[in-house]
């Protein structure tokens, strides 16, 4: 048996795993902000299936921020986890912590094709002899390669989203300083994650003066997610603030995928993954965000021939930590 995590800022997911088939036996889902460890959760996880518990022999767990050693202090969370300190409770040594977007891109690029859908006419990425990179926009934004290196592919983990913020226009110029307010830094990731959503529909009110019905307003102040709840206004295009706000976030997020794959030279393809992009998926096969991956000037032709893909399956993490369990 395997056990597998996928560790994010919003969402923590645990599954047992048959090591043969790779078919998941338990599953739970927990709200990663309702626990003060990763431990804690784990336990619970763990107390609900305590006979299948006494079989697991590895471990692997995708976690949203730096590892450095088999440790990581997650970088929306307050967490702190490290492999070392969970080898005892599991009774194994076989205890691996990854990046979160190196499972998610192990389990991308090994996917079945049924999980993949090609956005941009060219075909499904080519895991194989080319770099593949993936993006996840979530509660941060995550980047991940997967580098070739002439016989195999190797995960390559980042923090590339949390470099810095590059205009690309006087609108953006002014979203960066409205940011800039916010944070001081401005992050790539504070531009293009769950929360940038809420902050893009405030930067179109406030600085921009796109007026909303108050029904819409009232509705966004009083969500239990205003980011979701502004998503779903801009893309249902019941609210010109919330719709001018989607539009900017699919051009950023197309602008960022355009320079991940020309920090990886990606020409096996960009993977994109998360609930964000699977809620934008029409968006994402539209001009908006294929242009803005494409914009680079002198390489702009060369990133025509990069094909991109949305990963539809939401547990896609889980899957790729249990291939690197199993040591695929």
């Amino acid at each position: 048996m395997l056990l597998a995590g996928d560790i994010g800022g919003t969402n923590t997911r645990l599954a047992l795993v048959d090591s043969a088939t790779l078919k998941v036996v338990q599953q739970a889902h927990f709200n990663s902000r309702r626990f003060d460890t990763f431990g804690a959760a784990l336990r619970t996880f763990l107390t609900q299936h305590p006979t299948l518990r006494r079989r697991v022999k590895r471990a692997c767990f995708g976690i949203a921020g730096p590892v450095r050693d088999g440790r990581c202090t997650a970088t929306n969370l307050t967490w702190t986890v490290d492999e070392r300190r969970l080898r005892p409770l599991l009774g194994t040594e076989h205890v691996t912590l990854v990046n979160d977007l190196v499972a998610v891109g192990w389990g991308a690029a090994h996917a079945p094709r049924s999980k993949l859908v090609a956005l941009n006419g060219l075909g499904l990425p080519k895991p194989r002899r080319q770099n593949l990179a993936i993006l996840s926009a979530g509660t941060g934004l995550g980047e991940a390669a997967l580098v070739w290196t002439g016989q195999q592919l190797v995960a390559l983990g980042t923090e590339g989203s949390h470099s810095d913020f590059a205009p690309r226009d006087a609108l953006e110029w002014r979203l960066f300083g409205f940011l800039q307010g916010q944070f001081g830094r401005v992050s790539t990731e504070r531009a293009i994650c769950g929360p940038a959503i809420g902050l893009l529909y405030r930067f179109f009110v406030e600085v921009e003066g796109l007026r909303d019905t108050a029904a819409n307003a009232r509705a966004v102040a009083q969500a239990a997610d205003p980011n979701a709840e502004v998503l779903q206004l801009g893309v249902s295009r019941t609210s010109r603030p919330a719709r001018a706000a989607v539009h900017r976030f699919v051009s950023l997020y197309g602008a960022e995928a355009g320079n991940v794959a020309l920090r990886y030279l990606a020409m096996g393809g960009v993977l994109l993954a998360g609930n964000i992009s699977a809620r934008l998926e029409r968006q994402l096969r539209g001009p908006t965000f294929r242009e803005a991956f494409t914009a680079k000037g002198r390489y702009t032709a060369m990133l025509r021939q990069v094909p991109l893909a949305l990963v539809t399956d939401p547990d896609i993490g889980l899957y790729g930590a249990a291939r690197l369990a199993r040591g695929d």
